[in-house]
């Protein structure tokens, strides 16, 4: 039986700590901001807080598969809640269909990321 080498590629790792920089940077901005004392409400302290962990869990490359799924599962809930273009006209829908967009192109880098963290093949 052959064993999967945990040695990831340089081009891996990267791809890797790039997906997580955006839960990493905005977790942090977020908490920051709050405890400098903008006003924040209690889920988006909290929803920051799961940004941030899971953010640094798949810096770190702890249990991609799982990490990289629930990060995937956080941006589409951030897009439905935070980007909502459907009842909006003009250029406030063609902004947030935008980010809406971004952010489920993230969800895909994640669920790709999952998938290919848990093969078999070498990167």
């Amino acid at each position: 039986m052959r064993s999967r080498s945990s040695k990831q590629s340089p081009g891996m790792v990267t791809a890797r700590l790039l997906l997580a920089s955006v839960f990493i940077v905005i977790g942090t901005y977020r908490l920051l901001g709050a405890y400098q004392g903008s006003p924040t409400s209690g889920a988006t302290l909290v929803f920051s807080s799961l940004e941030l962990g899971l953010g640094l869990l798949i810096a770190a490359g702890w249990k991609l598969r799982w990490t990289a799924m629930a990060a995937a599962g956080l941006m589409l809930v951030e897009a439905l809640l935070s980007h909502k273009f459907w009842p909006l006209a003009g250029a406030g829908s063609d902004a947030q269909l935008l980010h809406f967009m971004k952010n489920m192109s993230v969800a895909g880098g994640f669920v790709l990321l999952s998938l290919v963290s848990g093969s078999k093949s070498r990167y």
